[in-house]
């Protein structure tokens, strides 16, 4: 199982993260770690990330999920994940982006390996999760105001509320948690989603057998 801990900068993806690999005993890997730092400059400069920016840095999360699918491992990934499209590349990688460049030529598509049709309702992989922190832009600027030693600063917070693309329960694999929560009762409810996939998943796999 995959967890994909997303949200806006300062809402609290990193704590979240450490808690539950201790918790969990799953590896965590920081998102922010793997952005080229063409990336880290802009923003410690106050620039917001353009999808061109982002996508490289999509990729190379895409190709760390997939690692960790194939080694059959337990993870969990930060990752703001802000758009509907930047999460369909974390799930299919560069097919994803080539899937939604067609789309908007009009052109069509489709890959026996890749979800069939990203331009429709997004699609999901049964062992990818994310896990949507959620809250409002006053608590999430207070938090980021009061934080050291991060590139990301508060006057960014604003570009990313305004691209942010919630995710819909029932259209993609996501589990949202307010922040106006405590650590503990947002781990809880982690691993009682936890609980209650790997039921979903005993009981196919029963059925199929």
């Amino acid at each position: 199982m995959i967890y994909i801990i997303m949200g806006v900068s300062g809402c609290g993806k990193s704590t979240l993260g450490a808690f539950l690999s201790e918790k969990l005993g799953w590896h965590l890997h920081e998102g922010d770690d793997f952005h080229p730092q063409e990336n880290v400059d802009k923003m410690a400069n106050s620039i917001p990330l353009t999808d061109q920016d982002r996508y490289p840095w999509l990729l190379n999360l895409h190709k760390v999920i997939e690692r960790e699918r194939n080694s059959g491992g337990d993870a969990l990934i930060t990752c703001s994940a802000l758009k509907s499209q930047y999460r369909q590349i974390l799930l299919y990688g560069a097919e994803a982006l080539a899937s939604s460049s067609s789309s908007s030529s009009s052109s069509s598509s489709s890959s026996s390996s890749s979800c069939p049709d990203h331009s429709a309702s997004p699609c999901t992989s049964a062992d990818v999760f994310f896990l949507f922190l959620h809250g409002d832009y006053d608590l999430i600027e207070q938090r980021i105001e009061s934080r050291t030693g991060h590139y990301m600063k508060a006057d960014l917070l604003r570009s990313q509320f305004d691209t942010l693309q919630s995710p819909l329960v029932g259209e993609e694999n996501v589990l949202p948690l307010n922040i106006r929560r405590n650590l503990s009762d947002m781990a809880m409810e982690v691993e009682e989603h936890l609980t209650s996939i790997t039921r979903k998943h005993r009981r196919a796999e029963m059925t199929s057998n």
